[in-house]
């Protein structure tokens, strides 16, 4: 009997294999691609440390038999085990960065990206940036896009959890910023000085019930990434009650709460957030100043 590495052979034959092996599975697709060729690509492309574009070149290149076995046993578990391809490449882009990602941290995949892009306008206005916080930061990805940005600023990548500020420190070495850029272990505010001109934060936002209701995909990463109590906003209400006192004057504050946002804006009537449309997909981030947040901690 032969087994599919008997009869595979090009970089062509296992993008076509990895295809039809993901489209028969009923795979998740939202760490990162949202389609079957999308993932497969990646999956092979990247197992081979090929480029995800202009790689034309290499479609017809045959496989050392370590390469084949490497791309079939990633097959296998991103179809039997559900392991987010990420996780299996040890990988995930983020605003056209790589980022070292494991099971220590979330995958990265905020519309974040796009705003930083943006550099924060025309939230931000003409307000200079020096400092830069990014709160629950994880694999750090946020705050290292913010930093190849804002190139002057420097940046404080904060998170509880000391595992996933390790992912972080190797990512802050992969994109030689070590200069500007550091980590602090903090539960929200507890360990933060000083004040910042932007504060940005994907924190665990999920709810207990979307919680409950995840593919099996989002099993494998950190549940304290995610959960956040019962309506998904125990962090987020945390960043907003704090973020004034940690703001220069005009500063602004970012947020991503994803499907909580309809919850917080329930909660918090009086607060005038602005909710951001992308152009490339996704909702639940707010973006709100540092007078708003002021004047609304005046009226409670």
């Amino acid at each position: 009997m032969t087994s599919p590495i008997d009869d595979l052979h090009s970089v062509r034959d296992y993008l076509r294999y990895a295809s039809s092996q993901f489209a028969a599975s009923p795979l998740y697709f939202g760490h990162g691609t949202d389609n079957v060729w999308d993932e497969a690509v990646h999956l092979v492309m990247r197992s081979l440390h090929l480029p995800l574009e202009n790689n034309t070149l290499f479609l017809d290149a045959r496989l050392t038999r370590q390469e084949r076995e490497l791309i079939l046993e990633r097959i296998r578990r991103r179809v039997d085990e559900r392991v987010p391809l990420a996780y299996l490449l040890g990988e995930a882009w983020f605003m056209g960065m790589p980022f070292h990602v494991d099971k220590r941290v979330l995958v990265p995949r905020s519309p974040i990206a796009e705003l930083i892009e943006s550099g924060f306008q025309p939230w931000l206005g003409g307000k200079p940036v020096e400092r830069i916080l990014d709160l629950c930061t994880g694999s750090g990805c946020i705050g290292i896009a913010a930093a190849s940005v804002f190139t002057e600023a420097e940046v404080d990548l904060s998170d509880i959890c000391a595992d996933a500020l390790k992912v972080a420190e190797s990512n802050i070495e992969l994109h030689g910023v070590r200069d500007r850029v550091r980590t602090v272990q903090s539960d929200v505010f507890a360990n933060i000085g000083g004040r910042y001109d932007v504060i940005v934060s994907n924190p665990p936002y999920v709810d207990a019930g979307d919680l409950a209701s995840m593919p099996e995909e989002y099993r494998h990463e950190p549940e304290l990434g995610l959960a956040a109590g019962q309506d998904g906003l125990d962090i987020a209400h945390r960043i907003i009650a704090g973020a004034a006192d940690h703001l220069t004057p005009g500063g602004l504050l970012v947020v991503e709460v994803g499907n909580s946002w309809v919850a917080l804006d329930d909660a918090c009537p009086d607060l005038p957030f602005t909710w951001l449309d992308f152009e490339n997909g996704g909702d639940g981030v707010f973006v709100i100043n540092e007078q708003d947040l002021r004047q609304w901690q005046a009226l409670r």
